[in-house]
């Protein structure tokens, strides 16, 4: 707001264009809740106090914080694009995002950002981006582009990045090599944060990766790795998302000394829990039921993100800060009732009163080459045991177990009856013809298969079945449809269509849902018991997530980060 309009307002020699009467106001610097007014003018707060206004509301005691900051998350992950995105989540008092294009930018590279940059124009919220640093993630694995920091500088000047997005290749870091420092100085020389992805890192590693300008972490699972990392000087993104939930381990990480370098992000969310659970809300309401502060909890979900990524004009109820507001009756319940931005009402009770504004850009082409013909998911036996990889409940991280091989023909197979099931990673962006095999224990399938396009970081498609025939039919509907998740058992398949890079689709998040809530029922009827087998699916083909896991290069092991052998080990048949 220009000053020569703020002053007299604030002074209270002209009228605001709003006040908010009768309010309990959050106050995020001082922890305290004050009663008051609020003066808006101009989608600015002018002042707390007593002002004369064009419009009274009056909120009949009711609280007011700031709009929620998601810290770090995956616009692609919600499966649906960027305006049906902010339908989705702006009623539940998101009115920030940090959003990682990490996902697009590994299908597409620097055009997926640009893509996600130009969709993200004229909506009701901050859609803040933090540029990906790991494009691709690792060299053990092909992606459709490759980012430089050459490739990212054009995007630092852009007036919606504010920091360089989370540094996977911790390893990179560790050992300085000249690609990924470049990208940490480039951010660095122009004062904006590196956020970090380091799961485990101790020690002097962790001294490494930190003293190197990486200054937050998601990825903590227990009490004393957030510790240790608060200690080193980093910022904790504690993250509640679909397929990992850590706030209940960190709940005990998290008090009046070290909670203003902490906040909440969703990291991934698949639609079914963005529409039952919420967003930003649903991690507060469960902190204050966990025994958290209520003001602590908004405090990390506001105030702490926008000064993290140095935002001085959102975060707080304050002179001079937009009027990015939420309004809700009581902290027992914790439902956001309407929902502000600008100084203007835009969501109630759960709904959206203004229409979202559809992106002029069109969604680029998918990237689908592959080659159904040319695909054998045959595996000979070479040794009577394998690598399998182990899923671990609620948790990204897998485990590497060594198995013996169910050997028939000459060839391993998957065993229902130990839930070993086949895995493999197919190259979808350059026709390559490359495909990773492996094995993977935790799925629960006693029958058919299940294929995706969504397989971080660089998304070509997984697929896991009880049978070749059913996981090449899998594969061949994903294919079809240009991306997007198929569930089969002959030519009985159900799918999902994902056209936008094959992560994400132009409906709205409950037509999304409603896809995937059908085909995760179809997969509970095939004997998995995961609540969603998709985004279980979908981090196995990470590789930067220890202890093992599979791309169209093969198995990797984390730790050692290098391809290794599926058979184990040299006790040939």
């Amino acid at each position: 707001m220009n000053l020569d309009n703020y002053i007299p307002i604030a002074r209270g020699d002209k009228e605001a264009d709003l006040l908010f009467i009768n309010c309990k106001i959050i106050n995020v610097f001082s922890g305290k809740i004050t009663t008051g007014n609020i003066a808006i003018s101009d989608g600015t707060i002018i002042g707390i106090g007593e002002y004369k206004a064009k419009e009274i509301i009056d909120l009949d005691s009711a609280y007011v914080a700031p709009g929620f900051f998601d810290a770090h998350l995956h616009i692609e992950s919600s499966m649906t694009c960027v305006s049906e995105f902010v339908r989705a989540v702006l009623p539940f008092g998101t009115t920030s995002v940090a959003a990682d294009p990490h996902e697009i930018a590994n299908v597409l590279g620097a055009d997926g950002i640009r893509y996600m940059l130009d969709s993200a124009k004229n909506q009701p919220m901050n859609i803040f981006f933090t540029l990906p640093s790991c494009v691709p993630a690792t060299d053990m694995e092909t992606s459709g582009a490759s980012i430089s920091a050459e490739d990212l500088a054009p995007f630092f000047n852009h007036e919606k990045v504010i920091a360089l997005a989370e540094m996977m290749n911790f390893p990179g870091v560790i050992f300085g090599d000249p690609g990924v420092i470049s990208k940490i100085d480039a951010a660095r020389s122009i004062n904006k944060p590196v956020d970090g992805h380091a799961p485990g890192l101790s020690g002097k590693e962790l001294n490494t990766y930190a003293g190197s300008g990486i200054t937050s972490d998601h990825e903590c699972t227990t009490p004393g790795e957030a510790i240790e990392k608060l200690e080193a000087g980093m910022h904790i993104m504690v993250r509640e998302g679909t397929g990992a939930k850590n706030l209940k381990a960190l709940l005990p990480v998290i008090n009046e000394q070290t909670s203003r370098r902490m906040m909440w992000c969703t990291d991934d969310r698949h639609p079914h829990d963005l529409v039952e659970l919420g967003h930003i809300d649903s991690i507060i309401r469960d902190a204050i039921k966990s025994g958290i502060d209520p003001v602590t909890a908004i405090q990390m979900a506001t105030i702490n993100p926008a000064e993290y990524f140095g935002l001085k004009d959102i975060g707080a109820i304050a002179p001079g800060r937009k009027a990015d507001l939420v309004v809700f009756k009581d902290f027992e319940n914790f439902k956001i009732e309407k929902v502000f931005t600008n100084g203007k009402i835009v969501a109630e009770n759960g709904e959206m009163l203004s229409e979202i504004e559809k992106p002029e850009t069109e969604p680029p082409t998918p990237s689908m080459n592959v080659n159904i013909k040319n695909i054998n998911f045959k595996i000979k036996a070479e040794t009577d045991k394998i690598r399998v990889i182990e899923l671990v409940p609620d948790q990204l991280v897998t485990k590497q177990q060594i198995e013996p091989a169910t050997i028939i023909n000459n060839h391993a197979v998957s065993d229902t009856s130990r839930d070993i099931l086949k895995i493999a990673v197919i190259e979808r962006h350059n026709n390559t013809g490359n495909m990773g095999k492996g094995f993977v224990k935790g799925i629960g399938l006693k029958k058919g298969a299940i294929a995706s396009s969504v397989a971080h970081d660089s998304h070509n498609i997984i697929v896991v079945g009880t049978n070749d025939k059913d996981m090449l039919s899998a594969v061949s509907k994903v294919v079809e449809m240009g991306g997007g998740l198929a569930a089969a058992i002959g030519n009985d398949i159900t799918a999902l269509p994902l056209p936008i890079a094959g992560l994400m689709s132009t409906e709205p998040v409950q037509t999304v849902r409603s896809q995937l809530d059908k085909i995760i029922k179809v997969v509970h009827g095939f004997g998995a018991p995961l609540k969603n087998p998709f985004m279980i699916l979908s981090f196995l083909a990470l590789p930067v997530i220890p202890e093992i896991k599979i791309t169209d290069k093969g198995v990797v092991d984390v730790e050692q980060f290098k391809i290794v052998q599926l058979f184990y080990p040299d006790n040939h048949l």
